[in-house]
């Protein structure tokens, strides 16, 4: 049973949680460390804090187990606990974390990365995502010695540093002349970037976006025979554009690494940048990360040079050994397992389920899941069809009730069919609730509280 007897009902409580989240938010700013953790984005009162994980579960403070989805911010891909990642790490620590000088740990993290991105000659480490992207930036904005930084606006997050989060509407704290410097074009609109590029000449430094729309309703199947991809086209096209036009061409890997191929999504469209970021998956919720590239860039953020030096990436723990162990594991697990054809598959019976369940109660054109099967986000939208997060706090709310934590619908290779069979199960009967609600005109009798937020808006 994945919760305490209260699935199905409308009396679920969760005190221990709730006291929790006071406490946080007492103590830490928001209540969490990742805005897109806190409790504004979950049904009031019923923002669950975690005690512990194992594979594709997590139990509450309350007791409560559920299935979870996008876990650790999609990070932990192989599930909670993987024994080959525990066992990598707890070799390591044992022998020492962090040294005066690089231990050895770092040389084979950064071959086995290497071999399984070939399409990167060199490879820096470091802890989070927003750093590997903010030193591709930098050094792009050295080599080429322009200001200006080209974003596409189509995808939700680079980093938390003042060259993106200038650009969104959380942009206290930030000079306007720093905001100036990054523009913004269209995915999959060659026409539109070059028109960008050409209105901005011989300034713009890089074009830096996330190879695949995996926030739209882009398809999880491969064309078929003879067909070219799109997908693969386009990257192409961008990269032919980015050369002509002097920018560097970055790939934000964060999200496709791993979850795409083993080697990204430039591995899988065959389309080369010169410089990528990885992360998330990396780690299996280890904190690393990692920026890949030419090795005639990435050098100049090293010492074998005669020109003028780039501060690239220099972190105190960048290279703390069982983070580093952490991440040969889910290489090689990744490799010899085939775990990026499991994650697929395993979407592609959830999505379809969700669809069927959906369909069949009349909310088909309503609830719909989108993305690559190994990535799947889903949208809520209103009688109108328009995106609405009443209607997202509705089913966010159903979900929990059924034992299903799912800000998203992105798999764990650690699910197994009875968590799917569930994860259906429950999704049909938020369904029909939500049938209700359509039918009233109005969500508000099943929301309980204030309905979520979107995590990036001016006032609190």
């Amino acid at each position: 049973m994945y919760t305490q007897g209260i699935a199905g009902t409308e009396e679920f409580l969760l005190p221990r949680s709730r006291l929790a989240n006071e406490r946080l938010h007492a103590l830490v700013p928001g209540g969490a460390h990742t805005y897109a953790k806190g409790d504004d984005q979950y049904p009031e009162n019923l923002a669950p804090i975690i005690s512990h994980g194992r594979g594709a579960h997590v139990w509450d403070l309350d007791g409560n187990r559920y299935i979870e989805y996008g876990s650790g911010l999609r990070s932990v891909s192989l599930g909670h606990a993987h024994p080959r990642v525990v066992e990598a790490v707890r070799r390591e620590l044992d022998r020492g974390s962090n040294f005066v000088r690089p231990s050895i740990v770092e040389v084979e993290a950064a071959e086995r990365f290497l071999a399984t991105v070939p399409t990167a000659e060199m490879v820096k480490f470091t802890k989070n995502g927003s750093d590997a992207t903010t030193a591709a930036v930098r050094l792009a904005r050295a080599v080429t010695g322009r200001q200006r930084v080209a974003i596409c606006g189509d995808h939700p997050f680079y980093s938390v540093d003042d060259w993106f989060i200038g650009t969104t509407p959380m942009s206290a704290g930030i000079p306007a002349a720093t905001t100036e410097l990054t523009v913004a074009f269209p995915y999959g609109d060659l026409a539109a970037t070059e028109e960008l590029l050409t209105r901005y000449p011989g300034e713009v430094a890089c074009l830096i976006l996330e190879p695949a729309d995996h926030t739209g309703s882009s398809s999880s199947s491969s064309p078929r025979s003879g067909e070219e991809d799109p997908t693969a086209t386009y990257l192409a096209g961008l990269r032919e554009l980015a050369h002509r036009h002097g920018c560097v061409l970055i790939f934000d890997e964060m999200i496709t690494g791993l979850r795409w191929s083993e080697a990204g999504a430039q591995g899988l469209y065959g389309v080369v940048p010169d410089l990528s970021t990885f992360g998330k998956a990396l780690g299996n919720g280890f904190a690393v990360s990692a920026l890949a590239g030419r090795r005639e860039l990435m050098e100049r953020g090293g010492l074998r040079h005669s020109g003028d030096r780039v501060f690239l990436l220099s972190t105190t723990h960048g290279a703390e050994t069982h983070s580093l162990a952490a991440s040969m594991a889910v290489l090689t697990t990744y490799v010899e397992e085939g775990i990026t054809a499991q994650l697929h598959a395993l979407g592609e019976r959830l999505a379809a389920g969700v669809r069927e369940a959906a369909a069949s109660l009349g909310v088909g054109d309503h609830i719909v899941v989108r993305g690559r099967a190994s990535n799947l986000v889903f949208a809520t939208l209103d009688e109108n069809r328009k995106p609405s997060q009443e209607y997202r706090t509705l089913f966010l709310r159903q979900l929990l009730m059924g034992g299903v934590l799912a800000p998203s619908f992105v798999v764990s290779s650690a699910l197994d069919d009875a968590d799917i069979d569930h994860t259906i199960d429950t999704v049909a009967q938020a369904c029909a609730v939500y049938r209700k609600a359509l039918d009233a005109g109005d969500p508000t009798p099943w929301l309980a509280g204030q309905p979520v937020k979107p995590v990036f808006r001016r006032l609190a």
